[in-house]
C-alpha cells in the first residue's frame, strides 16, 4: 500500500465527510436557523437545504406548530385582600424562528413569567366575586397584554385560558352557604307565589262556577215561566175553542126544552159521586127541568090514555107521575142510599 493510495483515501473520506455535512433535510413544520461564522446567517426550510461545510453550522432547530403549555397554580391577592390560586393555559405558536431564537434566551420562561405578572396585574384589581364570575373578561385581557409583549420575540399567543380559580376553604365553605340560603330563600319565595296563584285561580274559578250557576238557574226559571205562560194559553185556547165548539154545535142544532132537561138530569150523578157526599143542594133550574120532562111524559101518557079509553082513574094514572116528583109549583125532596137533596131556588 503505497503513498498514493493513503492519500486517496484521505482526499475519499475528506469529501463524505464534506458532503454530510452540506447535505442538511429539515423535517416539516420546523425551522433551521444557521449561522456562519458565529453570525445569523439564514433560516432553513422544510426539505432539503445545502450548507457550506465547516463554515456554516445549524444552531437550533425551532418546532412551528402551535404549542400548548400549563403553568402550575399560582397565587393571586384580589382587591378584597382575598389569596385564590389560579391554572392557566397558554396556547402560542412561533412565527420568527430567529427572533424567538436571538431576541430572548428561553422565550418559555419568559411566557410564563409574563403571564403569572398580568394575571396577577389584572386579577389584583378585581374583587372575590368578580374574579370568579369574570373568566373571559381575564382571558381576554391576559391574551392582548402577552401577545403585544411576546410580538417581538417572534410568538404569537392565540388563546390563554384560565383552567380554575380556587379560592381559601373557609371561602369556599361561606359561599356555599350564602348559595345555599339564597337557594333556600328563592325556593320559599317561588313556594309563596305558587300558593298565592292557585288562591287566586281558585277564588276566580268558585266565582266563575256560582256566576255560571246563578245564570243558568235564572235562565231556567225564564224558561219554565216562559214554558208554562205558553202551557196555560194553550189549555186557555184549548178550552176556548172547544166552548166556542160546543156553542157553535148547539146552536146549529137547535135544541129543545126537553133535551136541555134531560142533559142537565145526566148531570146530577156527576155531582152526587163520591163516599163522603151525605147532603146535595140542587137548584131550583132542576125543578123547571122536571116541569119540563113531566109535561112531555104528561103528554105521552095522556095520548096513551086516550087511545085505552077514559074509564076512571087506574093504575097508567098514577104511573104518570115519577115516584117522588113534585108537582110543579111544589117543593120536592128525594132521599137515597146514596144522600138526601132538595129543590131550592137558585140565588137571584
Amino acid at each position: 500500500m503505497g503513498p498514493s493510495f493513503i492519500a486517496a483515501l484521505v482526499v475519499v473520506a475528506v469529501a463524505g465527510f464534506a458532503l454530510v455535512r452540506t447535505v442538511r433535510i429539515v423535517p416539516q413544520a420546523t425551522a433551521g436557523i444557521v449561522e456562519r461564522l458565529g453570525r445569523y446567517h439564514r433560516t432553513l426550510l422544510p426539505g432539503l437545504n445545502l450548507v457550506v461545510p465547516f463554515l456554516d453550522r445549524i444552531k437550533e432547530t425551532i418546532d412551528l406548530r402551535e404549542q400548548v403549555v400549563s403553568f402550575p397554580p399560582q397565587p393571586v391577592i384580589t382587591s378584597d385582600n382575598l389569596v385564590v390560586s389560579i391554572d392557566t393555559v397558554i396556547y402560542f405558536q412561533v412565527v420568527d424562528p430567529r427572533a424567538a431564537t436571538y431576541e430572548i434566551a428561553d422565550f418559555l420562561i419568559g411566557v410564563e413569567q409574563l403571564t403569572v405578572t398580568t394575571l396577577r396585574n389584572v386579577v389584583g384589581g378585581m374583587d372575590l366575586e368578580r374574579t370568579l364570575t369574570s373568566r373571559e373578561e381575564i382571558n381576554s385581557e391576559l391574551r392582548g397584554v402577552l401577545d403585544e409583549a411576546t410580538g417581538k420575540w417572534g410568538i404569537r399567543v392565540n388563546r390563554v385560558e384560565l383552567k380554575a380559580i380556587d379560592p381559601p376553604a373557609s371561602i369556599q365553605d361561606s359561599m356555599e352557604k350564602q348559595m345555599r340560603a339564597d337557594r333556600d330563600k328563592r325556593a320559599a319565595v317561588l313556594s309563596a307565589e305558587g300558593q298565592k296563584q292557585a288562591a287566586i285561580l281558585t277564588a276566580e274559578g268558585q266565582k266563575q262556577a256560582a256566576v255560571l250557576q246563578a245564570r243558568g238557574e235564572a235562565e231556567a226559571v225564564v224558561l219554565r215561566a216562559q214554558a208554562d205562560a205558553e202551557a196555560k194559553a194553550m189549555r186557555a185556547k184549548g178550552e176556548a175553542d172547544a166552548i166556542a165548539m160546543v156553542f157553535r154545535a148547539i146552536h146549529e142544532g137547535r135544541p129543545d126544552q126537553a133535551l136541555l132537561a134531560y142533559q142537565y138530569l145526566r148531570t146530577l150523578p156527576e155531582i152526587a159521586r163520591g163516599d163522603a157526599n151525605k147532603v146535595w143542594i140542587v137548584p131550583s133550574e132542576v125543578g123547571r127541568a122536571l116541569e119540563g120532562l113531566g109535561g112531555l111524559f104528561a103528554n105521552l101518557s095522556g095520548a096513551g090514555a086516550g087511545a085505552a079509553g077514559a074509564a076512571g082513574p087506574g093504575p097508567a094514572g098514577a104511573a104518570a107521575r115519577s115516584p117522588g116528583a113534585a108537582a110543579p109549583g111544589e117543593e120536592g125532596s128525594a132521599s137515597g142510599a146514596g144522600g138526601t137533596w132538595k129543590d131550592t131556588p137558585a140565588p137571584g
